[in-house]
């Protein structure tokens, strides 16, 4: 089948990381991560799996981070190579196992990525699993695949920057009748954040501050419109088009990064601003709860001084290996965790996934076709390195969201 795969080398991180940021179209060409080639399709790992044939699949920002070398190596000791990458992804079911109920042959389906130890096939669930914290899985190198965090990151399941991937069929969901490609795509990051919002338990009429507006900034206001619609979110958005599509998902005022846009967000907040020597200025007061969807050492560095004290800081966005000053968190005694992925979530008298909630979410008030505008640019496999750099510079392209039609044959 014809894939993207990503192949693991000290010597090509060590290029990437060179030129990576200086030259985006450099990191697919002579010497990259990435080749695409013909390579074997996945064999089911048993009769509870089924393949898909992906229609569309996203470019994330953690695939950007890992094929310019810009992420910590950490993951990398969960992860099987070679393999292809992909796991924001809508397809169809092209063939399943016998021991395959939930969806059948033919149906449009959105893939949930997480390899959890349900879908590893082991009966003894690891303590996160067991708490409904699949995505957080302690037995991720264990089970009927080799090693991966995710579909996209595991040598065994394909991903969706190729013709077909597998998946076990907990994984899979069928994507709402009514819902376009371009809006089930947005499923995966949706969800992530969803788990974030639910993460920071935003208290009734908060201010909340939402750091970077590329797809999972934005995708964190839609998720605080729909679940906490009381609070009065303030966006920092870089670009003129991220500004625009924060205002029309509902952020009440959107603010410049840097320093230019302190005294706005001190005005906003009603925090006071203490300048020091050297750097940005101290700050005093904040938002109640503050999302940071950058991943950034500037962005991380923002997060921190802007939480109020005993505030929630969120951390959805990847971050690399930054050096940050932490004292705003030690002196305001912040609340900080991180946001990945996805989980099982309290509601009611029960548990519901998050992927659910998403999934719902996208079925419900024009929710999909707002969502379905973030994807702006797709191109076919073949002409990845132009897909790649168009996601790498979104201020030049004004991408959000780039995907891989697997369906375009041009």
């Amino acid at each position: 089948m014809l894939a993207l795969q990503y192949r693991k080398s000290v010597a090509r991180y060590a290029w990437v990381r060179l030129i990576g940021g200086r030259f985006p179209r450099m990191v697919t060409g002579p010497g990259s991560f990435l080749r695409l080639a013909q390579v074997p399709e996945p064999r089911l790992p048993n009769s509870s799996w089924a393949r898909v044939r992906p229609s569309l699949s996203g470019i994330c920002g953690s695939d950007l981070a890992s094929v310019a070398a810009r992420s910590s190596i950490y993951l990398s000791a969960f992860i099987s190579f070679p393999f292809v990458p992909g796991h924001e992804v809508v397809g169809r079911v092209i063939e399943t196992g016998s021991a395959v109920t939930k969806v059948k042959v033919g149906d449009r389906v959105v893939l949930e990525p997480a390899l959890g130890c349900s879908v590893r096939g082991l009966q003894d669930l690891c303590r996160p699993c067991r708490n409904g914290h699949y995505a957080n899985c302690e037995r991720v190198t264990e089970g009927d695949v080799a090693a991966g965090i995710q579909t996209g990151y595991c040598l065994d399941t394909g991903g969706g920057w190729g013709s077909q991937l597998v998946a076990h069929e907990s994984q899979l969901h069928r994507a709402p009748d009514g819902v376009s490609d371009e809006a089930a795509v947005m499923a995966e990051p949706l969800s992530c954040a969803v788990h974030g919002v639910l993460a920071a338990q935003v208290p009734e009429e908060a201010r909340v501050l939402v750091i970077g507006c590329g797809t999972i900034g934005l995708l964190t206001i839609a998720a605080l419109q729909a679940l906490a619609p009381t609070c009065t979110i303030v966006a920092v958005a870089k670009y003129a088009h991220q500004q625009d599509l924060a205002r029309d998902l509902g952020a009440e005022h959107v603010v410049s990064p840097g320093r230019g846009g302190y005294e706005d967000l001190a005005r906003l907040s009603g925090a006071s601003l203490h300048p020091l020597a050297l750097g940005k200025p101290a700050v005093l007061g904040g938002f109640d709860a503050t999302f940071e969807c950058t991943g950034s050492a500037a962005g991380v560095e923002d997060a921190l001084r802007w939480t109020r004290s005993q505030g929630k800081l969120v951390m959805t966005g990847m971050p690399g290996v930054n050096k940050i000053d932490l004292t705003p968190l030690w002196y305001q005694e912040l609340n900080v965790s991180g946001a990945y992925a996805y989980s099982m979530e309290q509601s009611g008298d029960g548990r519901v996934r998050t992927f659910g909630l998403a999934l719902d979410m996208l079925s419900q008030n024009g929710w999909g076709d707002r969502l379905a505008a973030l994807v702006r640019h797709r191109f076919p496999l073949k002409r990845h390195r132009e897909a790649i750099a168009t996601a790498m510079v979104p201020g030049r392209s004004g991408a959000i969201k780039t995907v891989f039609d697997l369906a375009d044959k041009a």
